[in-house]
């Protein structure tokens, strides 16, 4: 539709608008579970403008030689500007994470989601580009002109475009594939990762007091077991999941107790996801931060870090002097606050870079711990969602 004469700027913008509709409405349905449906459906409304405003662009470029690079291009931008905006930005839906197994995902170490994106757009505008070409001779009977006059074919842009994609994604696959601890003669690092589970489904899995917790310790104590029978090599940390201890440890020593129990168990420091009370928090009501703290055997927590960039109708409510004359639900939301940290820790002498759920999808929360330590290893850790209020 785009591609067709008759259609106008302000047309595309609302053939990119019902695309978005018709995209983002089943797509977030979650938010529904959360807040209400209001809150979804407004989300989804405003989603719904960012393929809107590619669209109008999109007719305003069309003409321009070389249309299928304009298009990825734009594309890309408007999955950039949702990224940040609005609510803090929210790229939920953005074409590269459907490429999570696909053949271009290499494309991303070269550029992040950005190019990734950028990349499968330039190859279906290229093969739309091409398959529009082929009906235009298809109809002209395979006329395109005296042999005077005749331009170089059409598909010549769109098929190296292509070309060009597919050939980067090859010279990086070997890279993607071989990547990993020990590459290129870096020293390995043993980490295990445990999941103790939730003894229910639903928002309210942390009910019942202590329970996530206690799995979280019972199941690195059979790892401990396992280890000194000669079952599993000694990690050199452990890594527990967001939530992974339901109740806070610095106010509850019992869940200090129980922490420390399982590390000096295992003889590693504990990469423990938790929530804590924020720092100088308002007395008139609640806020917390979703955490990760490292937690050595012995002498107990050490770095940590707060989650940056809390998640929208989940973690926190979003102009709540709109959504709550909206939604019954909307006193659901939690009451999140972002924290300030490098997204770093250090454990075991090991340089960590920390992105918990939701965060781990925006470049920028990668990028801080790849600017602060040269060696970092990725721990995105997630579990059910934080619902502390």
């Amino acid at each position: 539709m785009l591609m067709h004469r008759a259609t106008t700027p302000v047309g595309a913008l609302g053939y990119g608008f019902l695309f978005g509709l018709a995209f983002y409405v089943p797509l977030l349905p979650w938010i529904g579970s959360l807040v209400g449906p209001m809150p979804w459906l407004v989300l989804a409304t405003v989603s719904a403008l960012f393929p809107g405003l590619f669209g109008l662009l999109a007719v305003v470029v069309r003409g321009l030689p070389g249309w299928p690079i304009w298009f990825a291009v734009l594309w890309a931008a408007q999955e950039w500007l949702k990224s940040l905006m609005p609510f803090g930005g929210f790229p939920w839906g953005s074409v590269a994470f459907g490429q999570a197994e696909g053949p271009l995902l290499p494309l991303v170490q070269l550029g992040g989601v950005a190019l990734l994106s950028a990349g499968i757009v330039l190859v279906g505008c290229s093969v739309t580009a091409i398959a529009l070409e082929i009906e235009k001779w298809w109809r002209t009977g395979g006329k395109t002109g005296s042999a005077e006059t005749a331009a170089p074919p059409a598909v010549v842009l769109p098929g190296v475009c292509i070309c060009l994609v597919l050939f980067a994604a090859v010279i990086v696959w070997p890279q993607v594939r071989h990547a990993g601890a020990g590459a290129g003669g870096e020293p390995a690092v043993t980490v295990a990762v445990v999941q103790g589970n939730v003894p229910r489904l639903g928002l309210d899995f942390n009910a019942q007091r202590r329970a996530v917790l206690d799995n979280h310790v019972q199941e690195t104590l059979r790892l401990a077991e396992d280890v000194r029978a000669g079952i599993a090599p000694r990690p050199q940390f452990v890594v527990w999941p967001e939530d992974s201890s339901d109740i806070d440890p610095f106010v509850n020593p019992d869940a200090a107790q129980q922490i420390s129990r399982a590390a000096a168990a295992i003889g590693a420091p504990i990469l423990v996801g938790t929530v804590l009370d924020a720092p100088d928090r308002p007395q008139q009501r609640p806020e917390f931060t979703n955490t990760v703290i490292v937690w050595n055997p012995g002498t107990g927590p050490a770095d940590r870090h707060d989650k940056e960039i809390v998640q929208p109708f989940g973690e926190y409510l979003p102009m709540p002097w709109l959504f709550r004359h909206l939604s019954g639900y909307a006193s659901r939301a939690g009451s999140f606050v972002p924290g300030t940290s490098s997204g770093v820790v250090r454990i075991a002498g090991v340089p960590v870079g920390v992105s918990t759920c939701w965060e781990v999808i925006f470049d920028r929360a990668r990028e801080k711990p790849c600017s602060t330590a040269r060696s970092c290893l990725r721990c995105p850790a997630t579990t059910p969602p934080s619902t502390r209020r």
